[in-house]
């Protein structure tokens, strides 16, 4: 049994997400029992995935028992078992809050959720370029319609822009496919790997471009600088447990990022060794930048935790950027942070708009709030631990990432991460002041908000005191991941010298 629990992250969506789409009308019951029993379910097996993975040795799944590099497999290490996990964390809250009446504004909601959950964790499973294609476009499809739930004009107008821009990626990533399989002759990544390195000069020109357009995809997906337009009015417009669950969106162009060139493009790749490196650098610092400027300039609650978003996938980018150990240690540890605190300010953002009437998110003023010091107390918690302030794991994430830049680096980075984060802690105090204490006098407003509610919230802000007190334990964790993610050959063994072996 053990040996098809690799497989479970994706057919167990894939079940729950049919199951609930065939029953299109009505049975709202039925439905949010069958999505939160198959959320936790997931949770469940990832919990077990990544107890498997702590044992260091790489696993993967050949589907029809086609081995590698002509079959379709599905690789567990500790990288993807530590993203399904994030994965599963966040969806139990999301899906929790959603079904608060969120999931009952639009049809459908509960089973694209789950498909939409099957294209994130295959993505994070598969060992192939074209399948990485093939999960992409699953969870594009679901976002698309979930973006759309509940409807509204703000919501139309950043679908529009999202769709196209990710039709446009999706169109990129498969001319970059078919040129590094007409290079290579090959898409299985750990195959892909060994022919790269033992590439002839002269295909090294056309797989150095199929290699940077799947950046330019990647980047799409993470929202790098020039790229990032889509994604602050996309997640302000988007409903809350959606907006937190696209948490993890951008994670996955950052994880493909990481998969695809320190595995393919690493020590073994001669001329085009770590060839993504001086652009992912510099682009993760204008991407911080960027994020600074929005941060400051955000007038409504939403848009700045989207903002916040932005300003993590140029923390994670840079750590990248630097392709080291050290680095993307503390990446990783920093990923699983801002993935869970960010998710829980979209959720909060949510509550507190409706606790504030006609000004909804706005920072503008309001009538008191029912719920107001409550509201203010989890607002405080997720402040502190966004903007990096000690003692919250933010703060430690910051510090690793810091503590990973050499030489001139720290130069351009320092500066950068700390002004930056100066802004998100004005912009924050500012917000939170705002919101809180500049009110009408009046009666309170807004009515009790549920309990669902209330959970999933703490569940996913929770996160910064617990990664606090189990900081070392996690932390040895991403490091033992970033030692794994150095030595590709591993992974490339396993999957063809054992397959190999196979019968």
């Amino acid at each position: 049994m053990m040996q098809h629990l690799i497989v479970f992250p994706i057919v167990l969506p894939l079940i729950a997400g049919i199951m609930l789409l065939y029953q299109r009308q009505g049975l709202v019951r039925y439905k949010r029992i069958v999505s939160v029993v198959a959320t936790v379910l997931l949770l469940a097996v990832a919990i077990g995935l990544i107890s498997q993975a702590m044992r260091g040795e790489i696993l993967y799944y050949a589907l029809g028992n086609w081995q590698a590099p002509f079959g379709i497999v599905l690789v567990l290490d500790r990288l993807s078992a530590l993203m399904l996990l994030i994965t599963a964390l966040l969806a139990v809250g999301a899906v929790i809050f959603a079904c608060a009446g969120d999931d009952e504004k639009g049809s459908n909601f509960h089973g694209l959720f789950q498909w939409q959950l099957l294209g994130i964790n295959g993505a994070f499973l598969t060992g192939d370029l074209f399948n990485l294609f093939v999960f992409f476009e699953v969870l594009l499809l679901a976002s698309y319609a979930l973006l759309l739930h509940g409807g509204g004009k703000a919501r139309i107008q950043a679908s529009v822009h999202y769709v196209v821009l990710n039709l446009a990626g999706s169109s990129l990533f498969l001319i970059a496919v078919g040129t590094l399989y007409g290079a290579t002759g090959t898409l299985n990544m750990a195959d892909m790997a060994l022919r790269v390195a033992e590439l002839p000069a002269e295909r090294q020109g056309l797989v150095t471009a199929g290699a940077l357009m799947l950046l330019v995809v990647f980047g799409l997906k993470a929202a790098i600088l020039p790229l990032y337009f889509w994604l602050p009015r996309a997640y302000s417009a988007a409903p809350a447990p959606v907006a937190a669950l696209f948490a993890i969106m951008t994670k996955v162009g950052i994880y493909a990022i990481l998969r695809v060139y320190l595995l393919i493009f690493g020590e073994s790749a001669g001329a085009l060794t770590a060839l993504e490196q001086p652009w992912v650098w510099w682009l993760g610092l204008a991407t911080l930048v960027a994020a600074g400027v929005g941060i400051m300039a955000a007038r409504d609650l939403k848009l700045l935790v989207a903002y916040l978003v932005l300003l993590s996938v140029g923390t994670l980018l840079v750590g990248v950027g630097m392709r080291t150990e050290q680095a993307t240690s503390a990446l990783l540890y920093y990923l699983v942070h801002t993935s869970l605190i960010t998710g829980g300010l979209f959720l909060l953002a949510e509550m507190i708009g409706l606790q504030r009437g006609k000004a909804g998110t706005r920072l503008v003023k309001s009538r008191p709030m029912t719920q107001g010091k409550a509201l203010a107390l989890l607002f405080l918690v997720g402040a502190v631990a966004v903007v990096g302030v000690p003692p919250l794991s933010g703060a430690l994430g910051k510090a690793l990432v810091l503590n990973a830049a050499e030489g001139a680096q720290r130069l351009w980075l320092w500066p950068t991460l700390l002004l930056v984060s100066l802004a998100a802690l004005i912009a924050l105090s500012r917000a939170g002041s705002t919101i809180f204490w500049r009110s009408y006098r009046g009666s309170l407003g807004g009515n009790a908000l549920p309990r669902r509610q209330w959970f999933a919230v703490i569940w996913l802000l929770s996160a910064a005191p617990l990664m606090t007190l189990f900081a070392g334990p996690i932390s040895s964790y991403t490091q033992a991941t970033a030692e794994q993610l150095s030595q590709p050959q591993v992974l490339i063994d396993t999957l063809l010298l054992d397959a190999g072996d196979a019968p």
